[in-house]
């Protein structure tokens, strides 16, 4: 069975990165590993910084040295932000919903999943009486 991912969970964080501060693909994969479970591959990164870019939600631009080759900096655009809080808005619904299950399922399996974190107040969702 196939392990439960939210798909396209990679442009939003990327989006995020940019948000941060603008940056080559290299780091942007470097810095992407703490919230996204990738392989770290960076040709993933490189692809989904294009379809971004297609998209308009970021942009490039080509940076030269006088040391080593000429990379590419990406930036993100008023679009890009745009759809970054939509992203966050929809990751945010999604969050809630796995507090809900998670919650079930410790009522019904009598015990919590240990890598799952629970905020010190009851979601307004939730039941406390059974």
């Amino acid at each position: 069975m196939a392990e439960l991912e939210p798909r396209n969970f990679l442009q939003p964080c990327l989006l995020l990165l940019l948000h941060e501060h603008p940056d080559h693909g290299y780091e942007l994969a470097s810095r992407l590993r703490p919230m996204h479970e990738g392989d770290g591959d960076a040709g993933g990164v490189y692809r989904a910084l294009r379809g971004l870019e297609r998209h308009e939600l970021v942009r490039s631009e080509w940076e030269t040295s006088g040391v080593g080759p000429a990379r590419r900096t990406y930036y993100l655009t008023p679009a890009g932000l745009a759809y970054l809080h939509d992203q966050a808005q929809s990751l945010e619904r999604i969050h809630e919903m796995l507090h809900v299950f998670s919650e079930r399922y410790a009522s019904t399996c009598g015990e919590r999943p240990s890598h799952v974190h629970t905020p010190s107040t009851p979601s307004p969702r939730t039941s406390t009486t059974r």
